[in-house]
């Protein structure tokens, strides 16, 4: 970066965000809950920056605790040596609970909003879990020192994407899980430029296929304002916009078509 060398690829992350929409990313809709808790856990990463490293931290904290289980199990440990992990996956884990619901706070609102210009009504988000307690996992011990595994924690919530009452990985069509990505997306690069200044980039891939072309073009004029975007798609006509850059890629050739 400026002709310096990074340690870690966290050091680009940092100074630069990168938002990414590919058709794989239909699972942050449809996908498993871990899919969601991953996604969202990054989002509040590049939101807030000094709470990056939570979610890592949490789950640690976590995996010792599930050590320290299936040692006392075994008889090689007492259930005494359990205690200091509870109290950190307990303390850790209402921290990232805190977390995740402030993230969805302030996403929620431009969330909706882009997701209503695009034809997805009334889309909220909700967050699913509990924040985890010494009592609450002391009261489950019998069960987690039987499978070894601590079953109360945000490690298990869930974030629901819903649109007029629906939640959407059940009940909405692959188009409007794409419209609610796309509008997560949007949301998120309208958050990153007012709080840190500086607009991300945006990486989208086969975004305009499944568009008809008014949401093309909305999709377009929101993208203009949100930085710098490369934008991919099969055929140029698919482009709303004149692109301040078109490349043509062939087999092994790449052609400046700007006009």
């Amino acid at each position: 970066m400026n002709g310096a060398r990074l340690r870690a690829a966290e050091q680009l992350r940092s100074e630069t965000a990168t938002l990414v929409f590919t058709p794989d990313r239909l699972g942050i809709v449809k996908g498993a809950p871990a899919a969601r808790r991953a996604y969202f856990d990054r989002v509040l990463g590049r939101l807030s920056p000094a709470r990056a490293g939570l979610a890592a931290e949490y789950g640690a904290a976590v995996g010792q605790r599930n050590a320290a289980l299936r040692r006392a199990a075994a008889g090689l440990s007492t259930r005494a040596a359990l205690d200091p992990w509870t109290e950190q996956v307990a303390e850790l884990g209402s921290q990232l609970v805190a977390a995740r619901r402030e993230t969805l706070s302030v996403l929620e609102s431009p969330f909706a909003e882009r997701a209503g210009e695009l034809g997805l009504p009334e889309a909220e988000l909700r967050y699913e879990g509990e924040p985890p307690t010494v009592a609450a996992l002391e009261d489950r011990l019998e069960r987690d020192l039987e499978r070894g595994v601590t079953g109360l924690g945000p490690h298990l919530d869930d974030v629901v994407l819903g649109s007029g009452g629906r939640e959407l990985r059940s009940f909405g069509s692959q188009g409007e899980q794409r419209l609610a990505v796309l509008a997560l997306l949007l949301a998120e690069a309208e958050l990153i430029l007012d709080r840190r200044g500086v607009p991300p980039l945006l990486l989208l891939d086969d975004v305009l296929s499944e568009l008809d072309p008014g949401r093309r073009r909305i999709l377009a004029a929101r993208v203009a304002r949100a930085g710098q975007a490369l934008v991919t798609a099969t055929d140029a006509a698919m482009l709303p916009v004149d692109p301040d850059q078109l490349l043509e890629v062939a087999p092994g050739e790449v052609h400046d078509r700007t006009a």
